[in-house]
């Protein structure tokens, strides 16, 4: 199934999770286990099969409200992105195994009210029309070899060793898209990465991988969701 911006939902379930990264066209799998989220997947099932993961302005080890603090709703980044749920398996204890695939990002508008204990929100995905069409474009060679030379730099510094003559096979568009999803960075330079369009965000990867800079060099401040 193939979605286009006029198909998609305008009320998303929302999934907040600190640090981690959805874009279109990429794939991301996620153990569900908490209860009211796996109302969530229940219902999405039932239904469109859209997700919206987003994440909390403030980075957060483990989403879950404290114990006494249950009612606590952590404030969201505006941008997010829709999955559509591709593959589930149902896990004992009523938990999942999830595949998301990517579908567009969308601009928060705002929160509605808790749905079995899921947060849910109405959204807008106006200005990330270029989603829909996303072009893995076979080009770029000089780009793709500089950031596999950051890339390269970036593992031995921090001990991870790359397959670099497979990610050189990949398609720019691909790999620059895949390294922001995989790589372990911090959930500010995750959201830097997600609200980029696809050229600045490769030169945000690429500035990530040979500087490690203070994202607030190059960012400006993100507003929280509207109430």
């Amino acid at each position: 199934m193939t979605e286009s911006k006029l198909s998609l939902p305008r009320v998303l379930p929302i999934f907040p999770l600190t640090g981690t990264l959805l874009l279109p066209a990429n794939w991301l799998p996620l153990h569900i286990f908490e209860p009211r989220y796996r109302s969530m997947v229940a219902d999405a099932m039932a239904g469109d099969r859209i997700i919206g993961m987003i994440q909390p302005v403030v980075p957060r080890q483990d989403n879950r409200p404290a114990p006494g603090s249950e009612s606590e709703l952590p404030e969201l980044y505006t941008v997010g992105c829709a999955g559509r749920i591709d593959q589930c398996r149902s896990l004992a204890g009523g938990r999942y195994a999830i595949a998301l695939v990517g579908v567009s990002r969308f601009r928060v508008v705002s929160e509605l009210p808790l749905e079995k204990g899921y947060r849910r929100a109405e959204v807008d995905y106006e200005g990330f029309e270029d989603d829909f069409h996303l072009v893995m474009d076979d080009g770029g060679e000089g780009t793709q070899e500089t950031l596999l030379v950051a890339l390269k730099a970036f593992g031995e510094r921090q001990g991870f060793e790359f397959e670099l003559d497979k990610l050189r096979e990949l398609p720019l568009t691909a790999l620059i898209n895949g390294l922001a999803m995989a790589l372990p960075f911090g959930p500010a330079e995750k959201q830097a990465l997600l609200e980029a369009d696809l050229l600045r965000r490769g030169e945000i990867l690429l500035t990530l991988l040979e500087m490690g800079v203070d994202l607030e060099q190059v960012l400006e401040p993100r507003s929280p969701v509207p109430n």
